[in-house]
């Protein structure tokens, strides 16, 4: 990783220097525009409106403009803005940790010590963990003042950008005023199911499906050419899967506990041989509709066919 930004972490007499580095990374598959008839990059230009002339990067100026007039800023001026110089992070207060509500956060950067001595860090991140504080700061990055909280992660301690307090909206909406009543036996169902999912978080189970699967598309056109059509590699959703009953509140709470315990019985682990194809169809058909799936897919590697699991009714 390469530090994006020097400078050092400020509270009374105590100067801590630090490299900070972006956190976090964008691994989305980067797209661009093309011709649809030779596939030729579409490319913009930066053309005045005045002269017409394309201007290179180093000509362009920034601008405030209130609809009458505008305001050129060159580099020099904005340079020239105090808090544009400002290399300090600079703690305005500690506060708790679970005082800090998670919408505020913005972006997330990794600190390092950049000085001989790392006691000065290892005393603040120590610090942090034992009083559960995390430091409100203000600090400005690239041409903006911004509010961050520091806290500790792991062994290295995070700056984490915040919004403002009137960059956040307020969620007010009108259908939460009606008054609705909740049953006791609808909140116990409800509690019931949550238990079902209930799990530790684990964030390296999850991926972006989006993404995988347009690398699985990008591939497939790399190996067999503008043939391959994207209906065939992403099917569309069935207008029988699509479509469904409406179920009252009880019924659909007490489906998905039934269907989620399901899924979650771990299949019996056999030693036996594999019964012949009729055996197994029948053993599918009697099972229920997740392990008839499952079934199926070990008899076709194995290269026995099951007969196909009726399709439960969903009435």
């Amino acid at each position: 990783m390469r530090s994006i930004w020097k400078g050092a972490i400020t509270f009374g007499l105590v100067n801590v220097p630090v490299k900070v580095y972006s956190a976090t990374e964008d691994h989305d598959v980067s797209l661009h525009q093309v011709h649809d008839k030779d596939g030729g990059r579409i490319r913009y230009q930066r053309r005045c409106e005045i002269c017409g002339q394309i201007v290179d990067y180093e000509h362009i100026d920034k601008a405030f403009d209130d609809g009458d007039r505008t305001v050129i800023l060159t580099q020099e001026d904005l340079s020239s803005l105090p808090e544009e110089k400002s290399r300090e992070i600079d703690v305005v207060e500690f506060v708790p940790s679970d005082q800090l509500d998670p919408i505020m956060f913005d972006r997330s950067y990794f600190l390092e010590p950049d000085s001989s001595s790392s006691k000065a860090y290892v005393l603040l991140k120590r610090t942090l963990e034992e009083t559960d504080r995390t430091a409100i700061v203000h600090f400005a990055l690239r041409q903006k003042t911004r509010l961050g909280a520091l806290r500790v992660h792991g062994e290295v301690l995070m700056l984490q950008s915040l919004l403002w307090d009137d960059e956040v909206r307020e969620a007010k909406f009108p259908a939460l005023d009606e008054k609705v009543r909740i049953s006791a036996q609808e909140l116990k169902m409800s509690e019931s199911l949550v238990k079902s999912f209930e799990s530790d978080f684990s964030p390296e189970k999850f991926s972006d499906d989006y993404q995988d699967q347009l690398r699985e598309l990008i591939e497939a056109k790399l190996a067999k050419g503008d043939a391959v059509s994207t209906d065939e590699t992403f099917g569309e959703e069935s207008d029988e899967d699509s479509g469904g009953e409406v179920l009252d509140l009880m019924e659909a709470l007490r489906r998905s506990i039934d269907k989620n315990r399901g899924a979650k019985k771990p299949a019996a682990k056999s030693t036996a041989k594999k019964p012949a194809a009729k055996s197994a169809g029948k053993a599918s058909a009697k099972a229920p509709a997740t392990s008839a799936r499952k079934s199926s897919a070990s008899d076709d590697d194995s290269g026995t066919k099951a007969a196909p699991a009726k399709k439960a009714s969903a009435r």
